[in-house]
């Protein structure tokens, strides 16, 4: 979203937007800051109005009002609005809302500021070594931790402290034995803050719930659950509307869409998935091309706008996997219900239909709401033994199917060159699965890497995602796209030195095509230096996210994607399907609407884009916290590793099941090792003894600490 346009309450932008933007582009363009009569004089506005639009700006760090009550962007007063990121020994980051690089703060110069607070920072030079820019807050504009889990700790009768489990929040909570809510010692808590941090003090507050001692069963999952917010239950006024929808599509629900509940159809997810929102149908035409066909959940046709379903969708923004459970988008009375595209029940979809020929071109396409049957719920495994082992019993079972498996396997391949001939990226990193038995308890950890099944589901997906971007960009309707914009200049910088020493070079002018991304990466296959070329590529990119604008997709090298294929589990994919159906409705969408549309998406973006960013973290710190307990049974054991990232100080190296752990430099006594950050290498000042990502080591588990997440081998 465009730092000009702030969210407000509600779903829309605030109504005085034009006039907002007005006011920056004046302080934008003066040659310093502007007084309350000025701007009043410049925009030929009543001024208390203005001056009411002006404090709200100013509350959310758009613009800066002087001691002499004059205004101006904080840019160009040498100050920077952003979020802080904070590091367990104290200091922070912060991380500007804009092009700038981050800003190193002292914990001295932090203002009482906490990790992912909103502040407002003034530039106060180079640090001492020189590396990074240093501010110091002088606001806080938005506090992100009105309260916090973590551990009591009692220091005596009267008082105690709660010890965050976030360990950047850089304090420990003073907790007045008064407020202690009955927990003692051990105590997991949420502690709401009272008082925050202020030179030398700590911060206050009370307790509000306890629920649970360090080590009994479930409360580390439920210690995360907690920690970043997540709801563990859905209000009584959304499961009370969720309940008045139907288990069955009855007849009067069909009217008007195409009844595709002859066309035979197939679910591909995983095992344990309960949430079905995508099928998929595939013909041969009589040209030799393929008629591929995409049906998605018609979720927007439960979910209304405004109604309690779409609010609490909206506040939670995406469902949630963690490693033990899942915290759904939508109550599972639509989630595994009526929205699940279950085998053999009628469901109402949107459904995508795509001609596609030889070279991966979509020639031609339809899309229309339908009424669909899935005729087999397939998994992953299934469909790969299948195709790649000819499993005779699995063949047999799905004998209907078979043969048009095979021709999915070919279109997808088809999809995926013609992806690889235009540029688009492949880093195939797999992903590590933890296994728990019924208490919850880690009993193994696999590797899994990516089948011809998922690489089916994967093409036919980006494709459907990509044609309906393209025909709602066409038709000029407002959209949620899926972004991912190119590097920053000072990131290909640094890549292309870290390229130089292979030999390799991305040209960088006014802007950096992927192809040369992946030509890189196909000349790096198989060589000894894939992993690191793919590592330190990977951090050059930045991160998706969600805009009203089609920025475009780099890493999919395409100018228009949006996200269409999951509106069970996101909410972005939801906003879309309204916007189709007001597209089928009435071919385009009136001005009215539109514009109202346009008001919302950037709050849409904004919102899905967050709560994104937030499940990805609790998912990672549960799959962390689960590997690190699963590994600390096995301490003084020696594995064989890959190292697969250097810092300045150690490498982190991988065992086969993906689990990763530090060899801190300090453990590496046969040598002094400098760290090159120009290449990611250890070298020993003596011996020229070298370390990159990619070399095989073997390892010793020193050390798992599971309330650190901390993992320590040592080198054998």
């Amino acid at each position: 979203m465009d730092k000009k346009q702030k969210k407000r309450k509600g779903t829309t932008v605030s109504r005085n937007a034009v006039l907002e933007n007005e006011i920056l582009s004046s302080l934008d363009s003066a040659s310093k800051p502007l007084n309350l009569g000025e701007l009043a004089a410049q925009q030929k506005c009543d001024p208390d109005i203005l001056e009411s639009l002006l404090r709200e700006m100013e509350s959310q760090g758009q613009v800066i009002r002087t001691r002499k009550k004059r205004y101006g962007i904080p840019e160009k007063m040498n100050l920077f609005v952003g979020t802080i990121q904070g590091h367990p020994k104290g200091y922070a980051f912060l991380i500007p809302e804009g092009e700038s690089e981050d800003i190193f703060i002292s914990r001295e110069n932090l203002g009482g500021a906490m990790h992912k607070d909103r502040v407002i920072v003034r530039l106060l030079g180079s640090n001492l070594q020189g590396k990074h820019v240093e501010g110091e807050v002088i606001r806080v504009l938005e506090r992100a931790n009105t309260t916090v889990v973590g551990v009591l700790d009692e220091a005596n009768r009267h008082f105690g402290f709660v010890i965050p489990d976030e360990k950047r929040l850089g304090w420990d909570i003073f907790v007045p034995r008064v407020r202690a809510k009955g927990a003692h010692t051990g105590d997991k808590v949420v502690v709401e803050i009272t008082s925050w941090p202020r030179e030398r003090r700590n911060p206050e507050g009370k307790v509000i719930e306890r629920f649970g001692a360090v080590g009994e069963p479930g409360v580390d999952i439920l210690s995360i659950v907690k920690k970043y917010g997540l709801p563990e239950d859905f209000p009584r006024r959304v499961l009370k509307q969720a309940a008045d929808i139907p288990l069955t599509v009855p007849p009067e629900d069909e009217e008007g869409r195409w009844d595709l509940r002859d066309l035979p159809m197939v679910t591909i997810d995983s095992e344990d998935a309960k949430d079905l929102d995508d099928a998929v149908s595939l013909e041969m035409l009589p040209s030799d091309n393929y008629r591929l066909g995409v049906h998605i959940a018609d979720v927007s046709y439960y979910v209304k706008e405004n109604s309690e379903l779409d609010k609490e969708a909206l506040e939670r923004g995406t469902s949630v996997y963690l490693v033990d459970r899942v915290i759904p988008m939508l109550p599972p009375r639509l989630s595994n219900g009526i929205c699940s595209l279950n085998a053999g029940e009628d469901r109402l979809a949107i459904s995508v239909f795509m001609e596609i020929n030889a070279e991966g071109n979509v020639i031609r396409h339809e899309i229309g709401p339908s009424v669909i049957r899935v005729d087999e719920r397939m998994a992953y495994t299934s469909v790969r033994r299948i195709l790649e082992d000819n499993d005779p019993e699995l063949c047999q079972r799905y004998a209907d199917f078979t043969s048009t498996f095979q021709k999915m396997r070919d279109l997808s391949l088809v999809l995926r060159r013609r992806r690889k001939v235009r540029g688009a990226l492949d880093f195939d990193f797999p992903e590590s699965k933890v296994t728990l038995d019924q208490e919850g308890r880690p009993v193994d950890v696999l590797l899994l890497e990516q089948s011809i099944a998922e690489q089916i589901i994967e093409e036919f997906m980006l494709i459907a995602n990509e044609t309906v971007a393209r025909h709602l960009s066409q038709l000029e309707a407002p959209l949620l796209y899926r972004v991912h914009e190119e590097p920053k200049s000072e990131k290909m910088e640094a890549l292309n030195e870290f390229l130089h020493g292979f030999g390799f070079h991305i040209p960088a002018g006014n802007g950096v095509h992927p192809r040369f991304f992946q030509e890189i990466l196909h000349q790096v296959e198989d060589r000894p230096e894939q992993l690191v070329v793919h590592t330190v590529m990977l951090r050059s990119l930045q991160h998706a996210r969600y805009n009203p604008q089609p920025l475009g997709h780099f890493g999919l090298a395409v100018q228009y994607y949006t996200h269409f294929t999951s509106p069970i589990r996101r909410y972005p994919d939801l906003i879309v399907h309204r916007v189709l159906w007001e597209v089928l409705a009435h071919g385009r969408i009136p001005s009215k609407r539109k514009e109202k549309l346009e008001q919302s998406m950037p709050f849409y973006a904004e919102q899905s884009t967050k709560r994104e960013m937030l499940a990805e973290e609790a998912e990672r710190e549960t799959v962390d916290l689960k590997q690190v307990e699963y590994i600390k049974r096995f301490l003084g054991e020696v594995f064989d590793a890959i190292v697969v990232s250097i810092t300045n100080f150690g490498m982190f190296a991988a065992l086969a099941n993906g689990i990763e752990g530090l060899v801190h430099v300090s453990t590496m006594t046969d040598d002094y090792y400098l760290f090159n950050e120009r290449n990611y290498t250890l070298i020993g000042e003596n011996t020229k003894k070298t370390f990159r990502i990619g070399d095989k080591v073997k390892v010793q588990l020193a050390r798992a600490n599971i309330e650190d997440r901390q993992i320590d081998f040592e080198l054998v």
